[in-house]
């Protein structure tokens, strides 16, 4: 399942690191790509954990834009 939530303070690769190695962790990501100029997080994923992954971004300092 392909899930895109767009997230606040991306500004650089190394936020974008920092996106993919919290979200990796989760056993249920198998992919995720982040479009930093976009502020945009792509995950795929086993099955729709939209809202955890939107609390594991907040965790990070990459909050859900409103």
């Amino acid at each position: 399942m392909k899930i895109e939530i767009d997230v606040q303070n991306v500004k650089c690769q190394g936020c974008a690191s920092a996106i993919r190695d919290g979200l990796g962790k989760n056993p249920q990501v198998r992919e995720v790509q982040v479009d930093v100029p976009a502020g945009r997080v792509t995950v795929e994923a086993v099955e729709d954990i939209q809202a955890e992954l939107s609390a594991a971004l907040k965790a990070l300092g990459y909050p859900e834009k409103a």
